[in-house]
């Protein structure tokens, strides 16, 4: 009987220490990455702003090929909606917030059915008639306790391929 009571002290105490760094990490996050790609700046441009390519080089929808995909709006332009739902990497939403043509696109993200917007960009910086420099960044809040994730997850790396997929398809 000693044993479960202890067994049962010690659990608690584990989960409690958990809690305990989860409360004390950051809410906040950030992740990205940056590439440079041997194309001109304007086609670069031109297939990363039609949403339904990221499909082709996100490291997301490559983890999950069973990914469920819905579409609104006119890809590429303000307002455009991409649903997805997917047992692999979870459930979320992205909306084209804001263009700046031949530069950049900004878009919200939700995930999981939340409604906080985590804020994403993706940039195009030429760097000469026939190369490009990639800036794919989000920022966000991850809720309490799943904050903890950030010890063990590194999103930046998840850039860094997709970036690295982009690349070998843009330069093909």
């Amino acid at each position: 009987m000693k044993f479960i009571k202890y067994f049962l002290f010690t659990v608690l105490g584990l989960i409690a220490i958990i809690l305990l760094v989860a409360a004390i990490l950051p809410k906040n996050f950030h992740a990205g990455s940056t590439i440079v790609i041997n194309k001109p700046s304007t086609e670069v441009f031109d297939y990363i702003k039609q949403i339904k390519k990221q499909g082709t080089y996100d490291s997301w929808s490559q983890q999950d090929p069973q990914i469920q995909k819905e579409y609104s709006g006119t890809d590429g332009t303000v307002g455009f909606t991409y649903t997805w739902k997917s047992k692999k990497v979870g459930d979320g939403k992205q909306v084209i917030t804001k263009i700046e043509e031949g530069k950049r696109v900004d878009m919200d993200l939700f995930f999981n059915g939340s409604d906080q917007a985590n804020k994403s960009f993706i940039q195009v910086d030429s760097l000469s008639p026939n190369q490009s420099e990639v800036h794919w960044e989000i920022n966000g809040k991850m809720p309490y306790p799943f904050n903890l994730m950030s010890i063990f997850y590194d999103m930046s790396k998840d850039f860094d391929k997709g970036l690295a997929t982009l690349k070998t398809i843009l330069e093909k």
